[in-house]
């Protein structure tokens, strides 16, 4: 019995100690229940990041422009899905910001949707119709912007924030297309309450591009670049296990509020692991390109900029398939 309680004390010393060792790192998150923020929520929930001795805190934004506004203010560490070109735009105007990885490449997990009753059959049949993006500058915003553009369209963007917000606009009459990405809305499609009407992934010119980037303020960069960097080694081990453990669709539906068949769904179609890679930017032209073309940008970034502001953390490669 006395060895027993002696062991009980000194496990929980050593968890005391531990926890003390563990460096604080803020993290500003897209939309509770997203693939994207599933990563370090899963991650902080099973320990991977207390492994690597760091005490995630994670604050849930609704789109990129709170994200980008967080960095620069430096009231977090790290943000999640902050949107390529605005960080370019935000860059360009002298924001102490840095781009130290991919959030999303490829924007397969992004969709917009109506109601059952909407006589839009096709994004492209939107003609005088408002269709919803999260935040001015964010990837859906630019999505948006280009479906207008494709299609010819006589169309209003309408920022309706997050997923949430948005569908309750869209099914209230508020807003004609909302938007939503993978796995929000996907059980009222199953239902046939919405329906589909065009994929991000659609857009030829933006299937390759990294969309969305992982970012730091440079102050923090400079300071904690030893936290950042085993950050990145746990990031990776987090989304290594996502994609590998039996656990993982459990505990994501646990986490998300949904259904076992959308989750999966998400997973097999709409975002699958490589798109989360990190390690690599993809598409810094095209991007350029978009940000000069919907004024994000009033001239390109030079090669000096670009080196400046792109930093990629030394991400590890992939342990698990």
């Amino acid at each position: 019995m006395y060895q027993k309680l002696l062991f009980s004390i000194a496990a929980a010393l050593g968890l005391l100690i531990q926890a003390a060792d563990a460096e604080p790192l803020k993290l500003a998150s897209p939309q509770r229940g997203s693939m994207e923020s599933a990563i370090p929520e899963l991650g902080r929930k099973n320990g991977i990041f207390k492994k690597h001795d760091i005490d995630l805190d994670v604050l849930f934004t609704s789109g990129s422009g709170e994200t980008i506004q967080a960095v620069i203010a430096g009231s977090v560490d790290v943000g999640l899905s902050a949107g390529t070109i605005a960080v370019f735009g935000a860059h360009s105007k002298g924001a102490p910001i840095r781009i130290i990885g991919a959030s999303q490449t490829g924007s397969t997990d992004t969709f917009w949707y109506v109601t059952s009753k909407s006589p839009i059959q096709h994004i492209r049949d939107a003609h005088d119709a408002t269709i919803a993006y999260s935040t001015t500058g964010a990837s859906t915003h630019i999505a948006v912007l280009k479906f207008i553009n494709e299609y010819r369209l006589k169309a209003k963007p309408v920022g309706t924030g997050n997923p949430t917000a948005t569908i309750t606009q869209a099914m209230s009459g508020q807003v004609d297309v909302g938007w939503a990405v993978a796995p929000f809305q996907l059980d009222a499609v199953s239902r046939g309450d919405v329906r589909i009407v065009g994929r991000a992934g659609d857009i030829a010119a933006i299937r390759g591009q990294t969309i969305r980037v992982q970012i730091t303020n440079t102050r923090i960069l400079a300071e904690k670049k030893a936290l950042l960097d085993r950050y990145a080694k746990a990031y990776r081990e987090a989304l290594d296990w996502l994609y590998s453990s039996p656990e993982a669709v459990k505990q994501y539906m646990e986490f998300s509020g949904f259904s076992e068949a959308a989750v999966r769904r998400t997973m097999a179609e709409f975002i699958t692991k490589e798109s989360l890679q990190p390690s690599q930017i993809h598409g810094i032209k095209e991007s350029m390109d978009d940000a000069l073309q919907f004024k994000f940008l009033t001239a390109p970034l030079s090669e000096q900029q670009i080196k400046e502001l792109i930093h990629i953390l030394p991400f590890p490669q992939s342990t698990a398939g």
